[in-house]
């Protein structure tokens, strides 16, 4: 069982003052999910009391990125400084080990509760312009429970501004390994391609994965395999209703949890969360589905372009979801 919720998940006597700020429940049956007023992040998603995610306690900062909402860029950006279209961005390097700013700038902005009903919560943010994202954003994030095993995520993003706006999303979510840990865990997912990075986790090319260690196509044990790796090339797995991919998680206890996102999402970062601290440490697997690949404001891959306010193409949509089974 998780550290925090064996402690029971304690809450701060002002829950406003929480270091994730208000916490917001939706329930659909057994399954409950908490979505934090900071960064609008997933903190927590159980059923039957049990986690389906690795979350953490309402009274402690959200660490390794878990539930998070990453935008305008996924992952790593080069010394956190990019040109496009001739305007200049410079964001704080909060990656400062390897000189790189991470996961954009949405994820410890106040966001603000639009519609809140039972299974269902809709959370919206302004991203203002700024040295490092010089473009006003509106970003708009539901988590509704769709069934007593489903959790669905989907998004909009407008651009508020008056000029083109470069964009990138992500999300952070992280399947709980159970008890036994990552290394009892299957993983199953059908990507061609695998982004080569160097030591700052920055892209220097890709590679097919077939019949490679990287080739979980036909599903692979996890025990001592590390994984913190950009994933791509699903055209093969493509389904009639929109699913762009699955990633499966069988764990060792014998549920499984799978994460399907939509075309919006081609790329997919897994992370065996090999340097979370503590108790945490290889529990879970964190399966990112992202709109773009690490560094793509600076290299300009895959980025998504947002018309001007007012004219054709403003918006951005994509949806992923969370299914258990066996609980």
């Amino acid at each position: 069982m998780p550290a925090y919720l064996e402690s029971g998940q304690s809450a701060p006597a002002d829950p406003a003052r929480a270091p994730s700020g208000r916490q917001f429940e939706i329930a659909n049956r057994s399954a409950v999910a908490v979505v934090t007023e900071v960064g609008g992040s997933l903190r927590s998603f159980e059923i039957d009391g049990e986690p389906v995610l690795l979350g953490y306690p309402a009274d402690q900062i959200c660490s390794g990125g878990k539930g998070q909402v990453l935008a305008p860029w996924p992952n790593r950006l080069q010394d956190g400084s990019y040109t496009w279209r001739g305007v200049s961005g410079a964001a704080g390097l909060d990656e400062p080990a390897h000189s790189n700013a991470i996961h954009g700038l949405v994820r410890w902005m106040n966001w603000q509760v639009v519609e809140h009903s039972g299974s269902s919560l809709t959370t919206a943010v302004e991203l203002p312009p700024q040295p490092g994202y010089p473009w006003r954003l509106t970003l708009e994030v539901t988590y509704a429970l769709t069934s007593a095993r489903e959790l669905r995520v989907t998004t909009t993003v407008t651009n508020n501004g008056d000029s083109e706006a470069p964009f990138g999303i992500g999300f952070h979510p992280y399947l709980y390994a159970g008890e036994r840990g990552v290394d009892t865990c299957r993983l199953s997912f059908a990507a061609e391609r695998r982004i080569l990075a160097d030591e700052r986790g920055l892209p220097t090319g890709a590679t097919d994965v077939a019949g490679s260690e990287y080739d979980f196509s036909r599903g692979r044990s996890l025990g001592g395999t590390q994984l913190d790796d950009c994933f791509f090339g699903f055209e093969s797995s493509r389904a009639a209703d929109g699913t762009a991919w699955s990633v499966s998680l069988e764990r060792g206890d014998g549920r499984l949890v799978v994460l399907s996102a939509g075309i919006e999402f081609p790329y997919v970062m897994c992370f065996t969360a090999d340097t979370l601290g503590g108790w945490d440490r290889r529990r879970a697997v964190a399966v990112e589905p992202m709109s773009c690949p690490p560094n793509a404001l600076r290299n300009g891959d895959s980025l998504a372009v947002l018309g001007p306010a007012g004219s054709d193409h403003t918006t951005w949509n994509g949806s992923w979801r969370l299914t258990a089974s066996g609980w």
